[in-house]
């Protein structure tokens, strides 16, 4: 056995936690996360040739005739799990997905984002992203789960109407321990809505660490009897829970390559292209960043859901805001795209809109004119007149935006790509057969 530096050094951190079992993680294409458990002794054996599992059985990867496949934990990722009691203290890696022949397998999310990491990178550039992850917290009755928010808070309140403080108090707690700083947490607006911010980061490590937010907060929810729901539109009439992701393109050196002092905005040309690049594909990028029937409950008007193809700097209704300039905060210079939704895959969906943007940059893609007007309340002759198009309104409409569309193809790649369609054209085919109350109500007695 060889092991390297890293994964002696990894070896030496379990034994000093008292890790007794460890947590091998990865994501199928639509993001759930799926583990298999190993004793600690199988550690050094594992970071040295991983370990075996049947890839058949995972959403997205392979047939059964291809099932063997194997699992290689990142040392970089390793992290004690908190919230397991000492006798079964656990720690997890998160894992990339190989094939038996060592190479890294074209269906794993983690893969296809460092395939298209490594393309913006022989351009000399670094793509960093912050996500910002709203979520519900829900009561349990008699172990099961409701829909009956726990909390009747607002935006920003604090105790006592927002009972949850505590629960996001122990929620970043645990991140700390975890290795992750959170920027910020606060009541959203939505009763039982919260946000969590995580430190911007490379967008590896970004996915990475929304995955292990995700994680966490489900887990100390479930500590507090609540449970944590990522689902984007879970309430009638109230907030949708969305994933706004701050980008920027840095240089090797760590420049922020989107300022600039001499324009309006702060923006360099090459943030332009990029912006033009997202807004070109954005229709596409929507099956990736809200893959789901219910994420276009979320994206309609009226809930500060972006809903237009526009882009601005005050106006939270267009897709794209330019957040303001603070002297002295040059590297802070970002877009924040505002269509994703936390039940999207967030490797895939970086993957997608970096390769959107790179676009851009590479065709020098010009945005259209900022529109800082509420397009909420904009009559349909003025949109036209400001060429604003729509985002499509249903998973479905995505998906054909999405097969019409070469550059999000790319990014996922052929295997994925079908993978991902069959799975989404399945998921609204059950849908639209579906008999919802909202019918039996309207029809049953009325025809």
């Amino acid at each position: 056995m060889s092991l390297d530096a890293a994964s002696k050094e990894i070896l030496e951190r379990a034994k000093a936690d008292g890790v007794r079992f460890v947590n091998l993680q990865f994501t199928d294409i639509l993001g759930s996360i799926k583990s298999v458990a190993i004793p600690v002794e199988r550690l050094a054996d594992v970071l040295d040739k991983g370990i075996w599992f049947d890839g058949s059985s995972i959403l997205g990867f392979v047939r059964i005739c291809e099932s063997d496949m194997i699992l290689r934990p990142d040392p970089a990722t390793y992290a004690v799990t908190p919230w397991t009691p000492a006798e079964r203290k656990s720690a997890r890696f998160l894992c990339d997905v190989h094939t038996p022949d060592g190479e890294p397998f074209e269906g794993d999310p983690r893969s296809i984002l460092k395939k298209t990491l490594a393309e913006a990178s022989k351009l000399g550039y670094v793509y960093n992203c912050g996500p910002e992850v709203e979520f519900y917290l829900f009561k349990k009755e008699e172990g099961k789960i409701t829909t009956s928010p726990h909390d009747v808070g607002g935006y920003f309140d604090y105790s006592p109407r927002d009972m949850a403080s505590n629960v996001r108090k122990d929620i970043v707690i645990a991140l700390e321990q975890m290795g992750l700083t959170a920027e910020m947490s606060h009541h959203e607006c939505g009763p039982g809505q919260h946000e969590i911010d995580i430190r911007y980061a490379d967008a590896l490590t970004a996915a990475d660490n929304a995955i292990t937010l995700k994680y966490t907060i489900k887990a100390i929810a479930q500590r507090h009897d609540l449970y944590a729901s990522f689902m984007p539109k879970p309430l009638y009439k109230q907030a949708g829970s969305g994933m706004h992701v701050h980008q920027s393109l840095f240089d090797k050196k760590g420049k922020n390559l989107f300022y600039d002092a001499k324009d309006k905005y702060k923006f360099s040309k090459l943030a332009y292209h990029f912006l033009a690049g997202q807004l070109e594909h954005a229709k596409a990028l929507a099956a990736v960043v809200a893959p789901t029937v219910n994420s276009y409950k979320r994206l309609v008007s009226g809930y500060e859901a972006p809903v237009y193809i526009c882009w601005a700097q005050i106006n939270r209704s267009a897709l794209i805001r330019i957040p303001r300039y603070s002297p002295g905060r040059e590297q802070a210079t970002r877009l924040e795209l505002r269509c994703p939704d936390p039940s999207c895959n967030p490797y895939i969906a970086f993957a997608a809109m970096l390769k959107a943007g790179m676009d851009g940059v590479k065709r020098e893609l010009t945005p259209p004119k900022p529109v800082e007007e509420d397009v909420y309340e904009l009559d349909e002759s003025r949109r036209a007149e400001l060429k604003i198009d729509m985002l499509p309104f249903s998973i479905k409409r995505a998906v054909e935006e999405l097969k019409k569309d070469k550059i999000v193809q790319e990014a996922l790649g052929k295997h994925t790509l079908e993978k991902f369609v069959e799975a989404k054209l399945a998921e609204f085919d059950d849908y639209r057969m579906q008999i919802t109350p909202w019918e039996i109500d309207k029809y049953l007695e009325a025809l």
